[in-house]
Formats: C-alpha cells, sequence, structure tokens
C-alpha cells in the first residue's frame, strides 16, 4: 500500500505542478511584458522632454508669419490653403521622412549629421568622401547657427505674449527674455540631470494643453477641417502664385526642430521617439494650428497673435509661464546637441581640443563644455538686442533648417544607395520626391537673406571655414612630420643592437602615426642620451562609430625586447583616456607601475611658410587654433605629474 500512495502522490504532485506551470510562466511573461512598457513609458516621455521642444514651441509663431510676411488678407480659402500646407509638411516631411525613412539611417544605434556624414563616408571612394565631408560639415555648421537662433526666437516669442495682457508691457519683452537666457546659460554647468526630470512632465503637459485649446476653438469652428484635404494647399500655391511660393518660407517655421528627432535617436532609441510623435505630438500640433485657424475664421484681427489669443483671458498668463518653460526646454535641446556635436567634431579631427566636463556620473551624454556655452550666450545676446523681435528673427530661422534638411536627405541617398545597396530607382525616386520639398522650401527662404537670413549663413561660413581649416591643417601637419620622420622598425632594430644608457621604469611616448618615429623619443635621446628599459609607443585613434566594443578597444603588438606598440580605439561620442588604457593593458599581461611611468610627448610650434599647401591666411588661422586648442594632456586625461614635454618647431 505504501508503494501505491506514494505513487498516487507523485501523480497528484505532477498534475498540480502540470496545473500551475503554466499560470506560472504566464505571470513571468506578464511581468517581463509590464516592464518593457514601464521602459518604454519613461523612455518616450524623456522623448518629449528632449527630442521635441524645438518643434513644439513652433505653434508660437508659424500661423502668425505665414500671413503677416506676405502680408496675405486671413480669408477662408487663404487660412484653408496654409493650414494644409502646416499639416501636410507635418505629414511628409517629419513624419515619413524623418521617422519612417531618416531614423533607419543609424551609425550603431547613434544619429545626427555627423554620424550620417561618418556613415555615408565610411563606404564610399576617395574622391567622392571630401564631397560627403563638405556637406556634413556646412550641415553641421548650419546647426550652431540653429543652437543661436532657436534660443533667441524661442524665448521673444514667449516674452511677446506680455503685449497681449497689456501694450504697455511691451518695454519688458527684451529684458524678460535676456534674463531668462542668462538664467539658462549660467545653470548649464550644474548639468540637466535634474532639471531634465521635469521636461518630460512639462512637455506632456504642453502638449496636451496646446491640444485641449485647438479643440475648444475646432468646435466654435468646425468648418476649418476641411483644410485637411491637401487640394487646399494646391489651390493656395494656385491662387496666390510667387507670394504663396515665398510664404513656404514661414510654412517650414512648422519644421523647426526635425533635425533632433534624428539627432537625438542614440539617446532614447527609434521606438520611443516614434511613439511620441505619433501619440501626442503630431496631434498636439495639428489640432492647435487648426485650431488658430479657427480662430481667425471668426475673428480676422486676431492674426496680431493667434497663439496666445486662442486662450482664455484668464489663462494668459498660466499660457505664457507655460510657453515660457517650453521655450527654455526647447533651448536646452539645441544646447546640449551643440555640446555633443563639438565633442563629435574634436575626436573625428574637425575642431581643437576644447574642455569637456561631464555632469552626470550615469549619463555619459551629459556634458558641458565652457567655451561653447559662453560663446552661445554672447552670439543669442547679439542677436536678440540686433533683431528685437520674433517676427525679425524668424527670417533668419528657415535658412539654417532647410539647409540642414536637404543635406540630410542627399547623405541619405549615400547611405541608402551604397551602404545598403537600395535599387537605384528605389533610392533615387526617395531622394528625388524629399528633395524637391527641402529644395522648395530651402529656394522660399533665399529671398529672406537681405532681411536676416544672411545671419545663419555667415555663421555657417565661419564654422565651416574653421572646421575645414583645422581638419586640412591637421592633415598638412601630420604630413610635415612624416617628411621628417626616421622609419621605425630600422630604429628600433639599431637601438636594439647598439642600445643607449637605460634607466628603471616605462616610458610612454604619445604618437599620432603607427610607421614614424615619435619626435618627442627623438629629442629624448637626442637630449637626455638615455632610454628607459620599456618603451611604449601608445597612439589614440578616433573611429567613425559612436561607441568601439571592449573586445576591439585595445591592440598590444610587442615590437622588440624593449619596445611594445599600443593602439586604442575609441568611438566619437566616447572619451578617450589613458588611465584606462593602462588598465587594459595589465589585463593583456603587460602591467603598469603609474609611479615608475613617465608619459613623453611632444609639443610642436607651428610656423606659417610660403611652402605649398593651404592659403597664407588659414596656415594663420590654423596656426592661432592651436594655440588655443586644449593640451591634449588634460584632453587625453594623462596625469600631469608624470609628463614630460618636449618641442618641435614644424613649418607648414
Amino acid at each position: 500500500m505504501a508503494g501505491r500512495d506514494l505513487l498516487l502522490e507523485k501523480r497528484r504532485t505532477h498534475s498540480a505542478a502540470a496545473r500551475f506551470a503554466p499560470a506560472t510562466h504566464t505571470q513571468l511573461w506578464k511581468l517581463m511584458q509590464d516592464h518593457k512598457k514601464q521602459a518604454m513609458a519613461g523612455l518616450t516621455l524623456a522623448a518629449l522632454g528632449v527630442v521635441y521642444g524645438d518643434i513644439g514651441t513652433s505653434p508660437l509663431y508659424t500661423l502668425r508669419e505665414c500671413f503677416v510676411s506676405q502680408n496675405l488678407p486671413t480669408s477662408p480659402d487663404n487660412i484653408f490653403g496654409i493650414l494644409s500646407l502646416i499639416f501636410w509638411s507635418l505629414v511628409f516631411v517629419v513624419s515619413v521622412k524623418y521617422v519612417a525613412f531618416v531614423l533607419r539611417a543609424d551609425n550603431r544605434g547613434e544619429g545626427g549629421i555627423m554620424a550620417l556624414m561618418a556613415l555615408a563616408r565610411h563606404y564610399t571612394t576617395h574622391a567622392a568622401r571630401w564631397k560627403i565631408v563638405v556637406l556634413g560639415l556646412f550641415g553641421a555648421a548650419l546647426f550652431y547657427g540653429d543652437a543661436i537662433i532657436t534660443p533667441a526666437v524661442s524665448v521673444l516669442s514667449a516674452a511677446e505674449g506680455m503685449k497681449v495682457i497689456s501694450p504697455a508691457m511691451e518695454a519688458y519683452v527684451l529684458p524678460v527674455a535676456i534674463a531668462v537666457l542668462l538664467s539658462l546659460f549660467v545653470v548649464q554647468r550644474y548639468g540637466t540631470a535634474s532639471v531634465g526630470l521635469l521636461f518630460g512632465p512639462i512637455m506632456t503637459i504642453w502638449f496636451s494643453v496646446l491640444g485641449l485649446l485647438g479643440i475648444l476653438e475646432i468646435l466654435k469652428e468646425p468648418a476649418v477641417l476641411q483644410a485637411l484635404n491637401p487640394w487646399h494647399a494646391v489651390d493656395f500655391l494656385h491662387r496666390n502664385g510667387f507670394h504663396a511660393f515665398l510664404t513656404l518660407g514661414s510654412v517650414v517655421l512648422a519644421l523647426t526642430g526635425a533635425e533632433a528627432l534624428y539627432a537625438d535617436m542614440g539617446h532614447f532609441g527609434k521606438s520611443p521617439i516614434r511613439r511620441a510623435w505619433f501619440s501626442l505630438v503630431l496631434p498636439g500640433l495639428a489640432l492647435n494650428y487648426f485650431g488658430q485657424g479657427a480662430l481667425l475664421m471668426q475673428n480676422p484681427k486676431a492674426i496680431e497673435n493667434p497663439f496666445y489669443l486662442l486662450a482664455p483671458e484668464w489663462a494668459l498668463l498660466p499660457m505664457i509661464v507655460l510657453a515660457t518653460l517650453a521655450t527654455v526646454i526647447a533651448s536646452q535641446a539645441v544646447i546640449s546637441g551643440a555640446y555633443s556635436l563639438t565633442r563629435q567634431a574634436i575626436l573625428l579631427g574637425y575642431c581643437p581640443r576644447l574642455e569637456v566636463r561631464h555632469t552626470s556620473e550615469k549619463e555619459i551624454g551629459q556634458i558641458y563644455m565652457p567655451f561653447i556655452n559662453w560663446a552661445l550666450l554672447i552670439s543669442v545676446i547679439v542677436v536678440i538686442l540686433t533683431f528685437k523681435t520674433s517676427s525679425s528673427l524668424a527670417a533668419a530661422y528657415g535658412i539654417a533648417v532647410t539647409g540642414t534638411m536637404l543635406i540630410t536627405t542627399v547623405l541619405f541617398f549615400v547611405v541608402a544607395r551604397v551602404n545598403w545597396r537600395w535599387p537605384l530607382p528605389l533610392a533615387l525616386g526617395i531622394t528625388v520626391f524629399f528633395g524637391a520639398i527641402d529644395t522648395a522650401f530651402f529656394a522660399a527662404n533665399i529671398h529672406k537673406v537681405a532681411d536676416g537670413g544672411w545671419l545663419p549663413l555667415v555663421m555657417g561660413m565661419a564654422i565651416f571655414t574653421l572646421m575645414s581649416t583645422w581638419k586640412q591643417g591637421r592633415e598638412l601637419l601630420f604630413g610635415r612630420l612624416r617628411e621628417q620622420a626616421l622609419p621605425l622598425d630600422s630604429f628600433i632594430e639599431n637601438l636594439e643592437a647598439y642600445p643607449p644608457a637605460r634607466v628603471q621604469g616605462t616610458s610612454v611616448f604619445l604618437t599620432s602615426t603607427l610607421h614614424g618615429v615619435p619626435h618627442a623619443l627623438l629629442h629624448n635621446l637626442k637630449h637626455n642620451k638615455v632610454l628607459h628599459e620599456r618603451v611604449v609607443l601608445m597612439t589614440i585613434r578616433t573611429e567613425d562609430v559612436p561607441y568601439v566594443a571592449e573586445d576591439e578597444r585595445l591592440e598590444v603588438v610587442q615590437m622588440s625586447a624593449s619596445f611594445w606598440r599600443v593602439v586604442a580605439r575609441y568611438g566619437f561620442k566616447e572619451d578617450p583616456n589613458v588611465l584606462q588604457v593602462l588598465d587594459l593593458c595589465g589585463e593583456q599581461g603587460v602591467a603598469f607601475e603609474l609611479m615608475d611611468t613617465s608619459f613623453f610627448l611632444s609639443r610642436e610650434t607651428i610656423v606659417s611658410t610660403e611652402r605649398p599647401g593651404m592659403a597664407r591666411w588659414r596656415e594663420k588661422l590654423f596656426v592661432w587654433m592651436s594655440k588655443n586648442a586644449m593640451r591634449a594632456t588634460d584632453f587625453f586625461q594623462v596625469p600631469t605629474n608624470r609628463v614630460v614635454e618636449l618641442g618641435a618647431q614644424v613649418e607648414l
């Protein structure tokens, strides 16, 4: 009986396990799904706060500028036509071009025009590479213009709401805007980690209020929904001819910030950005634009400021506060973008070394660059005092935005055709379609050059000149150094055969070349006539990818009995660190005792000459940039008390 009872007990236990196992598995699966949903919701909320600040503040001025810039009457046909242009521009340019297509062009998860440029030039021929670099650099240069104009026009447009409350408050608009911007730039050094926690909720409220105000006004004038028919856009362009074409220069203001969708992909991923756009941002923007149109149909005089007049009188002050917060967030997004872009440019060799401070121990992307911060602040204040109103600045805005959009389309074609090997008809068809839209917007802004459009073009050309000069100057400098360099292999062979006096310890020579003898090594032998027991030639390279896998980070090669070659690779979103490299060497059997290690660097004094190379004025510009660049010891985080710098004069 005991055996039978035991058998029955086993069967009951197995039966119970069989009943409860599926339930347990289902619960675990649900927990995993709930966790994924929570993580996705958190990323989507964060994307709302960072990615959509710029495009989210466009309703403050876009519709007004569409009518005021060309003195168009606020007739129902014009209202329908302009609203249709705005809506379908959001659909085709943002929803289709950026969200559906451009977000696919990720460089190991990272986006942005510098990442796209690195991706496009990676697989092209040498002849085409420089053209791609020129396009990418000019697109990046235009972004800096955007980073100056966005805070100025956004905060100004928010502060101009005070004039709606009382015309007597007009005198306070500029001081309030400057005070807000001063506060914003001053707090940058503390980082955005704590303030960033509020960005998502504030922008959620902002887009919800935009949509709510729009719905309330649409209910009063539902006929405005006729503008959803794209025929009204075609009819508007046909009826108004050249004036309608020029109006496109103001319609594009609704798209400002579209590049942020792509640039911030690495921070949040594609799905959160897409979810935020379709679930809240696009509906909120569309409803608000249509609400402003409904208001103009009822009261054409509201064109003075249709955004603020959309709100009830009692809500004006809260709306001004909320709009100011939203514009500060929009400004923060482009300021942080300028830091990130500059660091990428430094590591890719297009900008001199500048100080980079990390403001968060958890988020590598949260950085602060003092020089860029104060340069932006001074530029923004000068721009505000020069243009004085958001309407005047709106003319300068379109050139930077449309120029960057057009460059992105061209580089996307290269990636689609060369990297992804799309069929030519498909890649060309998509490029021509979006290129035609971008070209129309860009051409419609050309006439604004005299009215303020010159500003981003001048800034773009200046920054492009600096970046291209630095890149070409470094290549010319390395060429001159290679001319003077001795072959490394034969040099090491001779030293091992006829060694000089040896001293205890390890010497690390930082060098950019893998084949020539470092100048610091030659000068050390020449002046000190000694060599350390172990000599390490260390080269730190930046790859055309945002991050380098740890197993690909380091290459250690023993070249002779006492000479070692160390090559460390970093991505353009990583910070090179010599101490980290030494730790990794230890893991590969080449251990370092820091107090027994000396670091040798060559500090070149560059002299401009008449030799063929660059134009003389560009050589002098390069010399000036080199003198003001951050020291390599600080940039590569070399222990300063272990560094020996040896000077060398190089003639360009």
